[in-house]
């Protein structure tokens, strides 16, 4: 795949998917209507926001990292030519989900809604069965050895707080 159609490929994948799931299901859910803060605590609002922000970073790298350096997108029928082991990939093995879960609960954070950190759990266990299921077993079947390596090195969900270096990823390291 080329680059061009790399980009434009993932730009329509986070449209359909990541897009849903963090804006239009939530909007569906909550109508963007602000309950009082969990707990009476408005610092927890303040939380959400870095929270969502943090998860939307490695949420957009990541869906760069795999059209620019992956020649691919994340979406299953057009995956990236080669395993994406760089960038926040050094510190968990599945960023863009994490991301995704990050983002909602800090949306329920802000608006006080206790449905989203519900819909962000549900979010999140379809994630895992996904990756279980899945995800682990094509990119083992697809990478190997590689991807052994990677998985054994970097966890599934929780960063790490050093980033990993493959031998693989020490030459594009970014």
């Amino acid at each position: 795949m080329q680059k061009s159609q790399a980009v434009l490929g993932s730009a329509l994948f986070f449209a359909i998917a990541p897009f849903s799931l963090t804006v239009l299901i939530p909007l569906w859910i909550t109508g963007w209507w602000m309950q009082p803060a969990f707990f009476g605590l408005p610092l927890l609002r303040g939380i959400g926001v870095l929270l969502a922000v943090a998860g939307a970073v490695p949420l957009i790298e990541s869906f760069r990292r795999f059209a620019v350096e992956g020649l691919g997108t994340p979406a299953p029928i057009a995956p990236p030519q080669r395993l994406i082991v760089t960038g926040f990939y050094r510190y968990v093995r599945n960023p863009m989900y994490v991301g995704v879960v990050a983002v909602i609960a800090g949306e329920a954070l802000i608006l006080g809604d206790a449905r989203l950190l519900t819909y962000a759990a549900i979010v999140w266990l379809g994630f895992h069965i996904f990756v279980l299921a899945y995800e682990e077993p094509t990119l083992r079947g697809s990478y190997g050895a590689e991807y052994d390596a990677f998985r054994a090195n970097v966890p599934r969900w929780i960063p790490r707080f050093t980033p990993w270096k493959s031998s693989a990823s020490s030459a594009t390291s970014a």
